[in-house]
């Protein structure tokens, strides 16, 4: 029996969690389309999630644009379908690897900044202090962090894409030997706005998810510094599965017929 009352903790922990990430995420849905609005720390939040993340997405996305098109060109050549090079890697990065890609590198920084903050925040009753003074630790921590990088994600992942097909050109012609203005005449003859804009909504719902593990596990992080430091973890690896969960439904609701 122990190992069905096990199961069944398992079971009840995992319908606990998600009623009280559930009633969060609608709690701080609700509070963006209610005032007061705190126009300020949405600028302040968007500085740190979006500008001071552009240094580490813009190199990864460089240097993964340039890996997809040597790997595209060996597979490639085995067919002679050399010139389909730059468009599978316009079509790769902006429809997958480009938001994935600065979703997880986000995720990995911001996620974690979040949790640590405002977990460090629960501990020292800094929250508790908020409440006392009348003022909603949803509207003010949560909603700017919301809407920050909601905003924040599509702008990053627009110049990750712009990056990640600079880094293709630049490995395609370089190593690969394709002239120039061809490669780039091709990029161009197979750029659609329907790649763009899909990978642009995929990067607002990546935001989002970020954004609200973040808050989520810093919100409800006990225990002192071991606390904040599990909320931490916590935060990122949830963030991470559930940008790649979340990416295989947008995928299939916006590309399957």
């Amino acid at each position: 029996m122990n190992a069905f009352a096990a199961i069944g903790r398992v079971t009840l922990s995992f319908f606990r969690e998600t009623g009280r990430l559930t009633l969060f995420a609608s709690n701080s849905v609700s509070g963006v389309v209610r005032p007061p609005v705190y126009w300020w720390l949405i600028a302040q939040q968007m500085m740190r999630i979006g500008y001071y993340s552009l240094p580490v997405v813009g190199l990864t996305a460089f240097f993964t644009g340039g890996v997809l098109a040597l790997q595209i060109y060996n597979g490639a050549s085995r067919y002679g379908a050399e010139s389909f090079v730059p468009v599978v890697v316009l079509v790769g990065i902006t429809r997958e690897l480009g938001p994935v890609i600065a979703g997880l590198m986000v995720a990995g920084r911001v996620a974690a900044a979040i949790a640590a903050e405002i977990g460090t925040m629960r501990v020292t009753e800094q929250i508790d202090a908020l409440t006392t003074l009348s003022t909603n630790p949803i509207k003010y921590l949560v909603v700017p962090r919301l809407v920050a990088a909601v905003i924040s994600m599509p702008i990053l992942v627009a110049i990750a894409d712009s990056i990640g097909v600079f880094g293709g050109y630049v490995a395609s012609t370089q190593s690969l030997g394709f002239n120039g203005s061809v490669y780039m005449n091709n990029t161009m003859n197979g750029l659609t706005w329907d790649d763009v804009s899909s990978g642009l909504i995929k990067a607002a719902v990546f935001g989002f998810l970020i954004a609200l593990m973040g808050c989520y596990n810093g919100f409800h992080s006990r225990g002192g510094a071991q606390g904040v430091g599990s909320a931490t973890t916590n935060a990122v690896v949830t963030a991470s599965i559930l940008i790649l969960a979340a990416n295989y439904l947008l995928t299939n609701l916006l590309f399957t017929k």
